[in-house]
């Protein structure tokens, strides 16, 4: 596999819990399979858009179809984070449908993510389909303290397949967990699926999704690898919002939110593994 390193990207998030505005981390749409402008596909996209957004539930999920032929019917859902709010879930997959349009005005086949959200199309059912490609990894560019010694933090991320297990058993394929490392120092990860797939399919896609960690994110404070099926984080502060998530893992403590919520920059590596090289978009990730 190819792999390139695009860009260095400069964020500013809520290091504690997610906000209504939806973040755009990226998006792929192959130019392979497109379609007419103004043509039937086009007309029964938009549906499944207005669809998909008008059915964001307390579950996070949903699915549908729109079309009656096969060359023009279209395929689609979306994936909140398990830990949002309704209003948050809604809200990114207001901006998701909104803006996919623009980044892929005539592509057939979609994945757009965000940090609250993920939505993908296409014009092939992939409905409780388990799919690990494209992938996307992003990294946090400061490294593990010195202070923690390298064969702790290497067990502690080999534990995150005890949260795939959680997250496949779950209603909601979704789980989080704090794990101390040392002293005061502890990670927090996340994991989730998209609520079509099996337990097995789930904890699988997760396990993968795991095993890329080593590679993209080696001894880096935070670190996550999105697949359209399903992705996974890790941090050592606590970026995701215990009180509201829908499945913790078992043992799990719940997080003292602060006195006062910190916004902090974080710099961010991205990643993105093809079978050929592509091309490096501009620096503000806008296609």
């Amino acid at each position: 596999m190819a792999e390139v390193i695009l860009l260095f990207l400069s964020v500013v998030t809520l290091l504690s819990f997610p906000t209504t505005k939806a973040y755009y981390l990226y998006h792929i749409c192959p130019n392979t399979t497109v379609f007419t402008p103004n043509s039937t596909f086009q007309s029964n996209l938009n549906h499944l858009l207005s669809t998909l957004s008008s059915n964001t539930t307390r579950t996070g999920f949903y699915n549908a179809t729109s079309g009656r032929t096969p060359n023009d019917t279209v395929y689609g859902l979306f994936l909140c984070r398990g830990d949002v709010t309704t209003t948050t879930c809604k809200s990114c997959v207001a901006t998701a449908t909104s803006e996919v349009v623009q980044r892929c005005p005539v592509e057939k086949e979609v994945v757009i993510w965000y940090d609250d959200c993920m939505l993908r199309y296409s014009n092939k059912s992939f409905f409780s389909v388990e799919a690990e490609s494209p992938k996307v990894s992003l990294l946090n560019t400061q490294n593990v303290s010195i202070s923690i010694e390298p064969n702790r933090f290497s067990q502690v991320l080999a534990s995150l397949t005890e949260v795939a297990t959680a997250a496949a058993n779950s209603s909601y394929k979704f789980a989080t967990r704090e794990v101390n490392i040392t002293g005061l120092i502890s990670l927090y990860s996340l994991e989730q699926c998209t609520q079509d797939l099996s337990s097995s399919d789930c904890n699988w896609c997760l396990v993968r999704a795991i095993a890329e960690l080593p590679t993209c994110c080696s001894r880096r404070q935070g670190g996550r690898v999105l697949y359209p099926s399903c992705n996974v984080r890790y941090e050592l502060y606590p970026f995701y919002n215990s009180t509201s998530a829908l499945a913790p893992a078992p043992g799990a403590r719940p997080l003292s939110p602060p006195s006062s919520v910190t916004k902090g920059k974080v710099q961010l590596v991205l990643k993105i593994r093809f079978t050929s090289i592509m091309l490096v978009p501009g620096p503000d990730l806008k296609f």
